[in-house]
């Protein structure tokens, strides 16, 4: 585990999967991140790649060849070197090398940074095609679980999402069928909303065009997660249908990416929010997360 600190914050990231894993506020006293209990969901902030969210029929085609290919894919399991680090900074790096031809027909390097400033974490991603003849089709994405409630006596109902639009553009709702993404009839409409079970019932929140989101509790303490650029945003908490509750956490999920829609043709180069790198060329986006 490699801990960055600052003096406001305090962050654990794990070699696996380059995972936060704990996030401290020196200052309010609070732990933001979700504990990893596999009772509800043992993952904490895991790294989508090569895909975000699930395929059709977990196929996909790419290069006249069919593979499969797990809901997120395999980068959240595998175990990154620490190629660079000072005491609030930190830099992993994993290269594939051959080892996912099986599942995934590109070689690739991807390099994830973390950098404090103040009670602000940056997160700062590079994607590399390593190829030297072949485009590469990919996508990558954000899965940060904060808790919820954060404090003792307090309610998930307490906090808030506050969702801003990019400017002057219409922001549009996704649904979730088995899985498969869709796009709703009507632009969405977005009032602060309170954390309720009833939000996660259908799976995930997805829309497209948002700039932040804001989870904050009635005492005024939460996150905002800033994310110019990305084309999808999902909100999600694990439903329990038997109980009609969620888990103790909420996700706010950065993506360039989203899963294959109903109608997807199963090919890699059509999929809905692909990202395309041309050989030998690198994509760098960064988000940051504000802990209040």
């Amino acid at each position: 585990m490699i801990r960055i600190e600052n003096e406001s914050l305090s962050v654990e990231i794990a070699e696996l999967g380059a995972e936060v894993r704990s996030v401290l506020h020196k200052g309010t006293e609070l732990s933001y991140m979700w504990s990893g209990d596999p009772a509800y969901w043992g993952r904490v902030s895991p790294v989508l790649f090569p895909i975000v969210g699930r395929l059709k029929d977990g196929r996909y085609i790419a290069e006249d060849k069919t593979y499969e290919l797990s809901q997120h894919g395999f980068l959240r399991d595998t175990v990154f070197k620490v190629s660079e680090t000072q005491a609030d900074s930190v830099t992993f790096t994993f290269e594939s090398n051959g080892k996912y031809q099986d599942v995934y027909p590109y070689e690739f390097r991807v390099e994830i940074g973390y950098r404090l400033e103040e009670d602000r974490l940056y997160v700062e991603w590079n994607v590399n095609n390593l190829e030297k003849d072949k485009q590469m089709y990919f996508s990558i994405g954000a899965h940060p679980a904060f808790r919820v409630p954060l404090k003792t006596g307090e309610e998930a109902a307490d906090y808030k999402l506050y969702l801003k639009p990019v400017k002057e553009e219409q922001v549009m709702a996704y649904e979730l069928v088995d899985g498969l993404i869709r796009m709703k009839d009507q632009p969405a409409v977005l009032p602060a909303v309170s954390i309720q079970s009833a939000l996660f019932e259908n799976d995930a929140l997805v829309y497209d065009k948002i700039e932040e989101v804001r989870l904050e509790s009635s005492k005024g303490n939460g996150v905002a997660v800033s994310l110019p650029g990305f084309p999808y945003v999902g909100i999600w908490s694990k439903y329990d249908a038997k109980a009609g509750t969620i888990a103790p956490f909420v996700c706010i999920e950065p993506w360039f990416g989203i899963a294959d829609t109903t109608d997807s043709t199963s090919v890699l180069s059509q999929k809905a929010g692909i990202q395309q790198l041309a050989p030998e060329a690198a994509f760098t986006t960064s988000y940051h997360i504000t802990f209040f």
